[in-house]
């Protein structure tokens, strides 16, 4: 069965969900689940999509990505996949299958989408177990540890409605959300 083609997906941003060959545990391990992450910010400061929330999971990744206007939606995955299943090769040796065949994804329509998308994304390690508040679970954007890209401006809520949608408008022209890195390199 093949993957649909979603033809030009730039200019849109969606929640995405990727799992792992027959849901096998892989990013439980520190090193694989770092290596994903390293992935992810690889391709996004290569301009191939804005990364604006992610979380690692033992068993499969969700994201919120807007692909690179030069970018389509697949090819922004198949990065993603494709570079972490060779980088994983090449540092760790082996020949195992990593991925699932295709990935989900659903296009974020409106600012209450992308909040609830990114709420989902926050709780998912804290539903699971994996951590008591979403902000101390280090493979997720909820830490703080990572550079993220800033809410497209269509998905910006009016000011008048920033309240009620739980999202910030950006002040700065700057498009990146700055990182903590000492977070980021915190052995504890």
């Amino acid at each position: 069965m093949s993957n649909p083609h979603r033809g030009k997906t730039g200019n849109a941003t969606y929640f995405i969900t990727s799992g792992t060959y027959q849901k096998k545990s892989i990013f439980q391990s520190e090193r694989m689940a770092q290596l994903l992450v390293e992935v992810l910010l690889h391709y996004r400061d290569q301009g191939k999509f804005l990364l604006h929330e992610f979380v690692i999971m033992p068993d499969h990744f969700h994201a919120l990505l807007t692909p690179g206007d030069s970018v389509t939606l697949e090819k922004a995955i198949q990065l993603i996949k494709g570079g972490f299943s060779f980088r994983a090769k090449k540092q760790f040796g082996g020949n195992l299958e990593i991925w699932q065949t295709s990935f989900h994804d659903r296009r974020v329509r409106d600012a209450q989408e992308f909040r609830e998308f990114r709420s989902y994304i926050h709780q998912n390690p804290v539903k699971r177990g994996l951590a008591q508040a979403a902000e101390d679970y280090p493979y997720g954007s909820a830490s703080g540890s990572f550079q993220l890209d800033v809410i497209p401006q269509r998905l910006k809520p009016h000011h008048s409605s920033v309240r009620n949608a739980g999202l910030k408008p950006c002040a700065t022209q700057n498009p990146r959300i700055p990182v903590n890195t000492a977070k980021l390199h915190d052995s504890s």
